[in-house]
């Protein structure tokens, strides 16, 4: 049978949704029944800037290790059944990170272990060049250019869409690593491996980013995180990730494995739907744009969605690209105040330390307050306290940004001394432990490039 005239549904999971996930769920997802691929997701703009940070102590390191921590113990069942891995743990480091996965091979006794590396994606020794050439390289969001903070860039990689993957997987790879992809290709290369949709198929290929984006976060689409109904969510301790069954046409059921805890139904799918989309008309990806109001929804029950109709148009002519620049350090005092006067004693510690700020000659770029029991999550939205009452006690975190970090670190020592120079009933906050850390900002920079500009390449790492 080839591609084209499968027939059977292709089943395509989600073990990953960011770097920090459920270490189990990759082997829960190859135990608990049957399926042809798995997808992990690791990577965050935040993440990136992680990684660079180790790859600049480490020239081995600059991936995501849980990678390899999830997949050992399953190793072996994913080479019996074939099964095909595609993941952007590879982060800063792809190659790193294929030849680790091939050294865990080796040591269990699996040789000749086909590992895709996906590249390409990095640009940080282009910037240069491709400014010259006319490349800005401009903040989407402000307009800035690039060349204003160009010494303080870190790294700069380029959203890759799903055609290497499917080129690595043609080759016979096994497992596919990459460093920074759009989470949706994850799922779309083997299904374009697969079934061998055309370039130009948009319609399958937007359907195909569909799946990707419903399974790319992990137990979200499963009933994680659910606000339609989350103390309803059966055995949320052992929720399910979620698996796509995807027919040649584009088509796919959402599901889980039955023996799973969790939930997939329509509410829990129109949630992760709409997660992080611009234009719902527009999902702007490498492969293809996606509308999403094509979408149409059918609830079959028993944890089955059906999702059909996707419409595609063809891609933008440019590629996100994923900057990021030095921002100076940051720190923040955390310390709990206790009835009674407790958000009044609080506030009072902010202006304290902004005074002792003034008379130091400590520079703060910036900071920022939260009130955590009272304001801590909404902000100046948080409703106000009804007449008469008073909290127990509040955590007051300040936050402050500096460009020099001695300036970050004597605004930490100024935390501490609180507790006997400050106003009354403070207390160390969670997790104090003495001075706070000081610890260097990565700001994001997102910015556009050519699809011409970027190259990506495909290697084979065998064990």
């Amino acid at each position: 049978m080839t591609k084209t005239e499968a027939t059977e549904p292709y089943r395509i999971a989600g073990a990953s949704g960011f770097w920090g996930d459920r270490e189990d769920a990759l082997a829960e997802q190859v135990r608990g029944g049957p399926v042809d691929a798995v997808m992990l997701d690791y990577l965050a703009e935040v993440t990136m800037s992680i990684l660079r940070r180790q790859l600049q102590r480490d020239p081995k390191a600059g991936w995501a290790k849980d990678f390899v921590v999830a997949l050992e113990p399953v190793l072996a069942l994913i080479v019996e059944r074939g099964i095909r891995i595609v993941t952007n743990a590879g982060g800063m480091n792809p190659r790193a990170c294929a030849e680790a996965v091939a050294a865990c091979a080796r040591k269990l006794g699996h040789r000749g272990l086909a590992v895709g590396v996906v590249a390409g994606d990095d640009l940080f020794e282009r910037v240069d060049d491709l400014m010259a050439h006319g490349t800005s390289l401009a903040h989407l969001d402000t307009g800035q250019a690039l060349a204003e903070v160009r010494p303080h860039v870190q790294s700069a990689n380029a959203y890759l869409g799903a055609e290497p993957i499917a080129r690595a997987l043609r080759q016979g790879a096994g497992i596919v690593v990459t460093g920074r992809t759009t989470d949706s290709a994850l799922a779309l290369g083997p299904l374009l491996a697969h079934f061998g949709w055309r370039h130009d198929d948009w319609d399958k290929r937007a359907a195909g980013v569909v799946a990707g984006h419903l399974l790319e976060c992990g137990a979200q689409v499963s009933g994680g995180n659910f606000a339609g109904g989350w103390p309803d969510v059966p055995r949320l301790e052992e929720v399910g990730f979620p698996i796509a069954e995807v027919e040649a046409s584009g088509d796919f059921v959402l599901t889980k494995h039955a023996s799973s805890g969790g939930m997939v139904t329509a509410a829990s799918v129109k949630e992760q739907l709409l997660y992080e989309i611009g234009d719902p008309r527009a999902y702007l990806t490498p492969d293809t744009t996606a509308d999403f109001t094509s979408i149409r929804l059918d609830d079959l029950g028993a944890d089955r969605v059906r999702v059909s109709g996707v419409k595609g148009t063809p891609p933008p002519a440019q590629l996100k690209v994923s900057i990021t620049v030095a921002g100076g350090f940051r720190t923040a005092a955390l310390l709990t105040f206790v009835w009674p006067h407790a958000v009044e004693r609080a506030r009072a510690a902010e202006q304290l330390l902004l005074a002792r700020c003034q008379r130091l000659g400590i520079e703060l770029e910036a900071h920022h307050v939260d009130l955590i029991g009272i304001s801590g999550a909404h902000g100046p939205m948080a409703p106000a306290l009804p007449a008469g009452t008073e909290p127990n006690e509040v955590l007051f975190r300040m936050a402050v940004r500096t460009r020099d970090k001695l300036h970050a670190e004597r605004f930490a020592r100024e935390v501490v001394p609180l507790l006997l120079a400050g106003p009354p009933g403070a207390a160390a906050g969670p997790g104090l432990g003495g001075r706070p850390e000081v610890q260097p900002i990565i700001d994001f920079w997102p910015a556009l490039v050519p699809v011409s500009e970027v190259h990506p390449t495909v290697e084979i790492v065998e064990s």
